[in-house]
């Protein structure tokens, strides 16, 4: 325990608040120094993220009370950022801080940043997985943050006029309203009956208009955050909303192969456009507020005059469904994003094709143009983001980072800050603008779905669902590409459970009992054997894992803790400990004897496969990301 985290503890309640909350007061009194320690002091760190009145976020902010260059300044900025990454893991488990710490920060050479590492290992006074290499999302690359509220697909993103808050909509029927200043909550906006699939803010940011596959589109007061209509009309579900530069109309595109205008004074509609053969996926409208434009899954790009609905013109060359469209600000150009895997751009002086931006490996479900005009961000079911070069015409920077389909994007009006949302139930923020220590901005966007140890620990070996096999040096922690085999992956909900022999899980007694339990180990959709042989453990999509008895067939331990389907199970050599990986993005060890949890460690993507070095300490774990994490168990002797 170090000398600040002894006084803290010795202090009374009263006086530990204002050690942790006056941060302030040092900087109006000049006591600079003594700042700048307390902000790479990792007892200050924890005791203020871990104190009900304060959290992570204010402890984010105090890194904001200065601005300089100086270099004390950049190396705690350094730390902020970290948080900033980290802090929806550290909101539900504060106890995670040293490993996001470890996993984030251990490859910069700062000796402030160096020292933090070392204060923050000598606090761990029980059992933790150290992470070996920087596995996690480093500070100095693009992604700022990501918020976790929502709690299913978040389906559209909107920025307000004065870049301060960002509202989201999601499948779970509900609207949230954020500070994008704080990262934080401001309200969680309900009535929609059905998922919320756009939302677009009116120029004086006082409303927000949000689509839903309710078939409605509902107009809200950002001031008071209530409903003030509900606009109704639409046949089938609101895919798209738009809003008028003069804000007083709301254009609407629908499943119904319509798009429809409305009255934000009058709340009455005021024409419908017909001309589509399929679902309108998305609409936008000019800087004039002259012409409305139209995306469907009939193919087409559709031009139309907002005056008296006729249809201008008709861009064909998508060849799959359309689903996004953007226009620069000069209104000059259309963007669109298909399901073809383009992105295109036409002219809207004459109708045609200008470019296609050929890159993503899977359909394109959104598109945004920064409010300069030179760049264009595309989202796609591949699960990246890219930025594109209108100048150009290349690609700037791929974003990875999202577990699932990237929905929705939106760019600050500052053109500084990119906003992501996606089916991973997750909003990203991200700076479009390069950081200070990125060295490649692609990621890995393979999932890693099996990885094993060689017997004398020295290499492991990976898969991919790109049909590639990596070898990684467990010194090194460098993979080189084996080969490159069609067909070299196994589906393992595809092995015959079955193939353990009755008399293996059943107990020789007869009844419903010994036929549920039989059937709870064939429902199971992982299994292992101990290498001991006493023992088979089975993982549950009920997020539970279950050990037996082999001999005897009875249940000895259920491991609850995991808060989504388990993926894979290790055991160590000596038949002692269990190794977990979930879909909630944990890594955790369980002792086999006791069924405790004995220690964690968060990734960023649901974690898909894990194996354990014959040592017993050293683990290795696959992510859905391609992210592969090298971790020591570390405070306890584990006989090999």
């Amino acid at each position: 325990m170090g000398k600040f985290a002894e006084k803290l503890a010795s202090a009374p309640p009263a006086r530990q608040r204002a050690m942790l909350g006056n941060i302030h007061t040092l900087v109006e009194s000049n006591k600079l120094e003594k700042y700048y320690k307390l902000l790479t002091n990792f007892d200050f760190l924890a005791a203020k993220i871990k104190h009900p009145d304060f959290g992570v976020q204010a402890l984010i902010e105090d890194y904001d009370l200065i601005e300089d260059n100086n270099e004390k300044v950049k190396t705690w900025k350094w730390v902020q950022w970290t948080l900033q990454l980290s802090a929806h893991i550290l909101e539900r488990d504060d106890k995670q801080l040293v490993e996001q710490l470890w996993g984030r920060m251990q490859d910069f050479p700062e000796p402030e940043i160096q020292k933090l590492l070392l204060e923050a290992k000598q606090s761990k006074q029980n059992i933790w997985l150290r992470p070996l290499t920087a596995s996690l999302t480093s500070p100095g690359g693009l992604l700022k943050q990501t918020l976790v509220r929502h709690s299913n697909s978040v389906n559209a993103v909107a920025v307000t006029p004065d870049g301060k808050k960002m509202i989201s909509g999601s499948s779970e029927n509900t609207i949230k309203v954020w500070s994008l200043e704080t990262r934080k909550e401001i309200r969680t906006l309900e009535g929609h009956s059905y998922w919320v699939r756009d939302l677009v803010v009116t120029p004086d940011g006082k409303k927000m208009i949000s689509g839903s596959f309710d078939k409605t589109i509902k107009v809200w007061s950002l001031e008071t955050m209530a409903e003030i209509y509900t606009l109704k009309g639409h046949s089938d579900s609101v895919k798209a909303v738009a809003v008028t530069p003069d804000g007083k109309q709301v254009i609407s595109g629908s499943f119904d192969k319509t798009i429809k205008v409305w009255s934000l004074e009058t709340m009455a509609e005021i024409h419908t456009f017909t001309g589509h053969s399929n679902w309108v996926n998305a609409v936008a409208v000019t800087p004039d507020g002259k012409q409305v434009i139209s995306a469907s899954d009939d193919n087409t790009v559709k031009v139309w005059s907002l005056e008296n609905g006729a249809e201008i013109y008709t861009f064909t060359g998508h060849s799959d469904w359309v689903n996004a469209v953007a226009l620069t600000p000069d209104g000059k150009q259309v963007v669109s994003g298909s399901s073809d895997k383009t992105i295109k751009v036409w002219s809207l002086e004459n109708g045609a094709e200008i470019h296609t931006f050929t890159g993503h490996s899977n359909s394109i479900s959104a598109v945004a143009v920064t409010p300069d005009g030179k760049q264009v961000i595309s989202g796609s079911f591949d699960k990246t983001i890219k930025v594109w070069s209108l100048e150009t015409r290349k690609e700037i920077h791929t974003l990875p980072g999202h577990n699932k389909w990237v929905n929705a994007v939106a760019v600050t009006p500052d053109g500084k800050q990119l906003i992501s949302a996606s089916d991973d139930n997750t909003i990203k923020v991200w700076s479009i603008e390069t950081g200070d220590k990125i060295d490649n901005l692609e990621g890995p966007s393979n999932s890693v779905i099996n990885v094993a140890v060689t017997p004398d620990g020295k290499q492991v070996i990976s898969a991919s669902d790109d049909n590639t096999i990596k070898v990684w040096s467990t010194k090194t922690h460098r993979g080189n590409i084996l080969s490159i085999l069609d067909n070299i992956l196994v589906d393992r909900d595809s092995i015959d459970i079955k193939e353990i022999k009755a008399s293996q899980v059943q107990s020789s007694k007869t009844g419903e009992k010994d036929r549920t339990r039989g059937l709870d180990i064939l429902l199971s959709r992982v299994i292992a054997v101990t290498p001991d042989g006493k023992q088979v453990i089975s993982a549950s999509d009920d997020n539970t894992i279950k050990v037996w008895s082999i001999e005897t067939g009875e249940k000895i331990h259920t491991f609850r803790g995991h808060s989504d389907l388990v993926r894979s199970i290790a055991v160590t050599s000596d038949s002692k400990k269990m190794i977990s990986v979930s879909d909630d993005n944990s890594i955790k060890v369980w002792s086999i004897e006791t069924g405790a949890e004995i220690a964690s460690f968060t990734g960023e993507s649901p974690v898909y496969c894990c194996a354990v070095a014959p040592d017993g300490k050293t683990i290795v774990a696959g992510e859905s990301s391609g992210n592969l994490h090298f971790l020591r168990l570390e405070g306890m002797e584990i006989q090999p």
